[in-house]
């Protein structure tokens, strides 16, 4: 039998210091609740997250027990119980990786097919779930994960228990785990709901300095020669910190949160203006692991300002398009105000454990192991950094002619977002998992079984459909007898997500009437809408001279905020060349994606100036332009801008060229106005 090759060490890892004190901080107290990594790619955030598996301690578990449970104290609910006789044996601690592409069978578990049809009977498979129990759920990519299976981890994360109610199976076991999740932001950002039950978050970004980036790529090149021998060198330095672990573990449960330190928590929370109570606990709880990390036993001021840097960051965001991370003079002046909250120093000594540094995690250094460099791989952690400004909005005048030859200006700051009204695709796709159109792909949930039609087989109805004819096939024994017309096919219905390319006018007519500010406001709620349906988005914008892509389609719909924000307005209208380069940037998409049904978001107020040639007419062009996406089955919504007591109608007209659906700018608002817009794609 072939051993599995080593593993990279998790000492031998270069910087990430705060990276690898969240990990051994929610290994010392899971309760903390995960870890979150966020960074570009490249940045060794797998790797560090998978070397944390040899650290854990080995975990007693009732032998033959699939669902890991503890001899000390059984779930009585366990479906592999009862254990009348919990014999204990012993395992690794595990690391289950999820994969972005997991079925949900996968993760919570299904029907035993084998025993299904040799023995005929209903029994439960276990999932992902179940192997995690009092481990590590791993996912890599967890911004890319299906939102069906995010609804899935949400349940469990938040009972520690995962419940199965599916093809005639009812089962209910413990899964308490701890998850580690690393994403790109670049590819997107996380659902709320689930950023918000990462215990702790880290920013990782790759090392600048010269010594640094030699000894990453030093110590890689010597791991790839030598896998065994590069791990057996940091085999000490590897036990030293799983004995820590141990001891933390032992030592935490006799760790004194005083309630000094405790009002410090609930101020420092409060000042950072956070949604609920989880928040105050997550700090709590890792500032009692960072204490018991250290060896005390209280805990102190130290280990709140710790706990605070590494909880608080992805919880401060009022909106998804906050940058995340923590104001350093916003959170010095947190403490200060912590510490009148908090009161006097007491009279009784708080425990001994000098701690570490506040700017630094106290790791143990391996005397035998080449030199660490200092740095954290790539500098300060973006979660310690201020949040850069938003930048200035100037305000637009009511002379467009004054603009018109100029290189334009700013938007103005824009109006508060609201809750967009929902703009989807009428029909049915096949696209990516999403939350905006119809869609009939294999992701979505079974609705019935059917005969030649639908995805994937549907285990129960074709067993369903066999049984009536066992005895006529002369069945004798278990299993059952199935044939090619006995196979039942699941329909699926399910919600897809969409291509929304927003084309917006930034000409003068618009600046001119003061209204860009409620347009950037309205296509803001609607990018944020598309961030909450896991849409990807583009933006093409038009003025002066011509239009252009001022992002391509991406999924990092904060981008396209950070992008609109900065839009520059005046000039005259090239409304023909603006829709024509939109159709160019959906055929590009087209051939990327085939699958993926786009929405093209129209934002103007019809008024064409310049024409796509020289000589043209602007408003004919336009039109044309209208007819040519028309003619390609684009799905298109016209956001008419136009006000004041004179209407010309122009938008209007462009939407009939289009073939969409016309929309005022006031009835985007989901509160102003019911219902459900549905742009059709042109025959």
């Amino acid at each position: 039998m072939t051993a599995h090759a080593p593993g990279f060490p998790f000492s031998a890892v270069v910087g990430h210091d705060d990276l690898r004190l969240s990990l051994l901080l929610n290994s010392v107290h899971p309760g903390i609740g995960g870890v979150l990594v966020r960074g570009e790619k490249g940045t060794a955030k797998s790797t560090v997250v998978r070397a944390l598996a040899a650290l854990l301690p080995p975990v007693a578990v009732v032998a033959g027990c699939r669902f890991g449970c503890d001899p000390a104290a059984p779930d009585p609910r366990c479906p592999d119980g009862p254990h009348d006789d919990p014999r204990p044996t012993s395992r690794d601690a595990r690391l289950v990786e999820l994969p972005v592409g997991a079925t949900e069978d996968r993760l919570i578990g299904s029907l035993d097919l084998e025993r299904a049809l040799t023995e005929g009977v209903r029994a439960y498979q276990p999932g992902l779930l179940a192997a995690a129990h009092r481990g590590v759920l791993y996912v890599d990519e967890v911004n890319l994960l299906h939102d069906h299976l995010v609804d899935l981890l949400l349940d469990a994360a938040a009972m520690g228990r995962a419940h199965v109610e599916r093809e005639g199976v009812s089962v209910a076991h413990a899964a308490s785990f701890l998850l580690v999740g690393t994403m790109n932001p670049e590819e997107g950002e996380l659902r709320p709901q689930l950023l918000d039950r990462f215990g702790l978050t880290v920013e990782v970004r790759a090392s600048r300095d010269v010594d640094t980036r030699t000894e990453v790529v030093r110590r890689r090149l010597a791991f790839e020669a030598d896998p065994a021998g590069f791990a057996e060198g940091w085999r000490a330095a590897d036990a030293e910190l799983a004995q820590r672990i141990a001891t933390a573990r032992a030592v935490l449960p006799k760790v004194v949160l005083p309630d000094r330190e405790l009002r410090r928590i609930a101020a420092l929370c409060a000042s950072f203006d956070v949604d609920g109570m989880r928040a105050d606990l997550v700090v709590a709880r890792a500032a009692s692991a960072h204490a018991a990390w250290r060896g005390a036993e209280a805990v102190a001021e130290e280990d709140v300002v710790v706990a605070a840097r590494l909880a608080l960051p992805h919880r401060r965001r009022r909106d998804p398009f906050d940058e995340p991370g923590l104001d350093e003079q916003q959170l010095e002046q947190a403490l200060q105000d912590a510490a009148d909250a908090a009161g006097p120093d007491p009279d009784d000594d708080p425990g001994p454990g000098g701690g570490a540094p506040h700017d630094s995690p106290d790791l143990p250094d391996n005397p035998d192991a080449p030199d660490n460099p200092d740095s954290t791989a790539g500098g300060p952690d973006a979660a310690d950094q201020p949040v850069p400004p938003q930048p200035a909005a100037g305000t637009p005048t009511d002379d467009a002619d004054a603009r018109a030859q100029g290189p334009g200006q700013r938007a103005a700051t824009p109006d508060a977002p609201f809750r967009a009204r929902l703009l989807q695709v009428d029909g049915v796709g096949e696209g990516a998992p999403g939350r905006r159109s119809r869609s009939r792909a294999g992701s979505g949930r079974a609705l019935r079984a059917a005969a030649g039609q639908g995805t994937g087989i549907h285990l129960v109805g074709t067993l369903t459909a066999a049984a009536p004819f066992q005895r006529a096939r002369g069945r004798s024994g278990p299993g059952l007898v199935v044939r090619p017309g006995d196979v039942r096919r699941a329909v699926r219905e399910g919600r897809e997500s969409n291509l929304v390319l927003f084309a917006v006018d930034a000409s003068g007519s618009m600046a001119a009437r003061k209204r860009m500010s409620a347009v950037t406001g309205a296509v803001i709620s609607l990018l944020r809408d598309a961030y909450q349906r896991r849409d990807k988005v583009g933006l093409v914008t038009f003025r002066g001279a011509g239009a252009e892509v001022a992002l391509p389609p991406t999924s990092s719909v904060e981008a396209a905020v950070a992008r609109l924000r900065d839009l520059r307005t005046g000039g005259r209208t090239p409304l023909g060349d603006g829709l024509l380069r939109a159709r160019e940037v959906l055929r590009v998409e087209r051939l990327r994606d085939p699958r993926r049904r786009a929405l093209l978001v129209v934002v103007t107020d019809g008024r064409a100036t310049v024409p796509v040639r020289r000589g043209g007419d602007a408003v004919a062009d336009a039109l044309r332009a209208g007819g040519l996406l028309a003619a390609d089955g684009v799905a298109a919504v016209v956001v008419d801008c136009e006000s004041g007591p004179v209407r010309l109608g122009l938008a209007a007209k462009v939407t009939a060229a289009l073939g969409g659906t016309p929309l005022r700018l006031e009835e985007l608002s989901a509160d102003s106005v019911a219902g459900v817009v549905r742009a059709a794609r042109a025959a």
